[in-house]
């Protein structure tokens, strides 16, 4: 292995953490396009400044993706990223960048700008021991929390056969790094009745709210904790006035499995829903969204990664699996060794106190470095 660049400083903190201000009060939700070019320019200058050359920025249906792209040969090394967050303009104003005891607080903070940053110091921190990256590629999407629906095919593309992807998404509370993921599906159940007056003449229709309650008990045994698959039958909508019978009926439904199998069953029982009350009408919307990332994909970059730590004199480095989906689902189904949590470790993500640990920066800034430099240098 070869020797891991220098260990950062306190002027290498000091920098992140104005670069960081910038980035969280560059606000960038998902669904404002012209806000997420703000953010786009912002932190292609960024990776200009560390990395001495801007983003090539691919806009795909409006969303604005950053792809550096260093060298024109295979891919060894893909650290991926997003700078959209469920943040809606203004949060700044109720949630605003501050530092205190040890914590910096603000909107994107945890997921994921910080991330982004530690990304791009780390490359820094590489090119400037190894005088080049060629092999690397670094992305930062702009609809990670809308489900990647246009960075997926970028993503796919740049890991297909990389030697790695680096995603970074906050850590574990503890510090932990992510090795594993249940897949994620999200569905819509839209229930169409017929409206009739409730009080003079209820049997002229056909009640859509009754039928979606009936399709909740059926869709709610799909649910299997013993086989790490959850079905959740969530955000229901039915009816419009008191004395209507209702005539239409939506149904949110959130699933998460940790196989490929289990979530082939919830998807196919869902599809198979038939209505209960004659002449009542289903259409499901939706389906799989992120595929499970099992943990037998990471097991070896895991512990490449636990040995740069190690050498780095930090605590054990340990692996966690969560619930959540990330970019990581992708890379991972496609067999390239995957390692996620390697951004921020802090909390509150998508709440009002999201955080970051200024302690846990330059750990994960050498961490990383170190992780690059070994399968850039390494030849297994």
């Amino acid at each position: 292995m070869s020797a891991h660049p220098n260990l950062s400083t306190t002027t290498d903190l000091e920098l992140f953490i104005h670069q960081f201000h910038q980035a969280v009060e560059t606000e960038s939700p998902s669904n404002d396009k012209a806000a997420l070019h703000r953010s786009a320019r912002l932190f292609s200058a960024l990776g200009e400044g560390l990395m001495g050359e801007p983003a090539q920025i691919d806009v795909i249906d409006g969303f604005p993706h950053l792809v550096w792209r260093f060298g024109n040969g295979p891919r060894r090394v893909v650290l991926i990223g997003h700078h959209d967050t469920v943040w809606p303009l203004g949060t700044i104003d109720d949630m605003p960048f501050t530092i205190s005891g040890g914590i910096i607080r603000g909107p994107g903070t945890d997921d994921m700008k910080g991330g982004v940053l530690i990304a791009m110091h780390a490359l820094k921190k590489v090119k400037e021991q190894l005088g080049t990256l060629d092999g690397v590629t670094l992305l930062v999407t702009a609809d990670e929390e809308l489900g990647s629906l246009t960075s997926r095919d970028l993503i796919e593309h740049e890991s297909a056969h990389a030697r790695a992807s680096l995603v970074f998404e906050s850590g574990g509370p503890n510090g932990e790094v992510k090795v594993a993921r249940k897949g994620v599906a999200i569905y819509h159940l839209n229930v169409t009745g017929r409206a009739a007056h409730a009080g003079v003449e209820p049997e002229k229709g056909i009640n859509a709210t009754v039928e979606v309650a009936s399709q909740v008990v059926k869709i709610a045994g799909l649910h299997k904790p013993e086989a790490g698959t959850s079905v959740v039958p969530s955000f229901m909508h039915s009816g419009t006035t008191t004395n209507t019978v209702p005539a239409n009926a939506t149904l949110s439904i959130d699933s998460r499995a940790t196989s490929a199998r289990e979530q082939q069953r919830v998807d196919q029982a869902l599809r198979r829903l038939r209505p209960v009350i004659p002449g009542a009408q289903l259409h499901l919307d939706g389906g799989i969204n992120r595929p499970p990332w099992e943990r037998k994909v990471s097991a070896h970059l895991f512990a490449r990664a636990r040995k740069v730590a190690q050498e780095l004199g930090h605590d054990e480095l340990k692996p966690i699996m969560v619930g959540g989906g990330s970019d990581g689902n992708f890379t991972a189904a496609l067999g390239t060794p995957t390692l996620d949590g390697l951004g921020t470790v802090g909390g509150g993500s998508h709440a009002v106190d999201e955080h970051a640990r200024i302690a846990s920066i330059l750990p994960r800034v050498d961490l990383t470095a170190g992780l690059v430099v070994d399968l850039l240098t390494s030849d297994q």
